[in-house]
């Protein structure tokens, strides 16, 4: 049982209906996501060809702070409002779905690329199931 199943399983509140399991597994994705992009940016900043990766590193800090801001959003229950946690997934998976292409680009030749590209497409697919069931 991950920290997130746990945390929704002891809410002392109804939650309103929401899929529980799409809600930790996306919470889950939004914090790995977050570390996989921390890491690749920062591997990214110690490779030889560093200027061939200015995009990259860019595209992966956007993506680890609006999935760890994603993932605290979602983490909160008291005042929930649905339109602000769809907008909120929306922009975490379009963050994830820029990462996830910018990473694959350069998976070829770094494989630290290729670990945070899948980690993108887990959170993008993520918040998309969750998105859905939300309705």
């Amino acid at each position: 049982m991950t920290q997130a199943t746990e945390m929704l399983r002891t809410y002392p509140a109804d939650l309103g209906g929401v899929d529980q399991q799409a809600l930790a597994r996306c919470i889950d994705a939004c914090f790995e996501c977050a570390q996989a992009c921390t890491a690749c940016a920062d591997a990214c900043l110690s490779e030889e060809n560093v200027a061939e990766l200015v995009k990259c590193v860019r595209t992966n800090l956007d993506c680890a702070d609006i999935c760890d801001t994603t993932g605290r959003v979602l983490s909160r229950h008291t005042g929930y409002d649905a339109n602000l946690t769809r907008a909120t997934l929306e922009a975490c998976a379009a963050a994830c779905k820029a990462c996830g292409d910018a990473c694959t680009e350069h998976a070829g030749m770094h494989e630290h690329c290729r670990v945070c590209a899948e980690a993108c497409r887990r959170c993008e697919e993520a918040c998309r199931e969750l998105i859905n069931a939300l309705g």
